[in-house]
C-alpha cells in the first residue's frame, strides 16, 4: 500500500511539473510570436514577460518568434 502511495505521489509531481513546463513554453510561443510579427510587419513594439532565465520560456520564446517573422512575409507575399 505505501508503494502504490509514494508512487502515486512521485507521478502527480512529475505531471504537476510537466504541466508547468508546458505552459511556460506556450507564454514564451505566445510572447515570442506576438513581438516577431510585429516587429517584422512593423506594426508596433511589442512588451513581453521576459522570463529568460526559464529554460522553457526561452525556447519557447524563439520558436514563437521564428514562426511569427515567417507568418509576417508570408501575409506580405500574398
Amino acid at each position: 500500500m505505501r508503494v502504490i502511495l509514494l508512487l502515486s505521489i512521485l507521478f502527480l509531481a512529475f505531471w504537476f511539473f510537466q504541466q508547468r513546463a508546458d505552459g511556460r513554453y506556450d507564454t514564451g510561443y505566445s510572447d515570442g510570436y506576438a513581438e516577431g510579427y510585429n516587429t517584422q510587419c512593423q506594426i508596433r513594439s511589442t512588451l513581453v514577460e521576459g522570463d529568460w532565465d526559464d529554460s522553457n520560456y526561452s525556447a519557447g520564446y524563439n520558436d514563437g518568434r521564428n514562426a511569427g517573422v515567417q507568418d509576417c512575409i508570408a501575409s506580405r507575399n500574398r
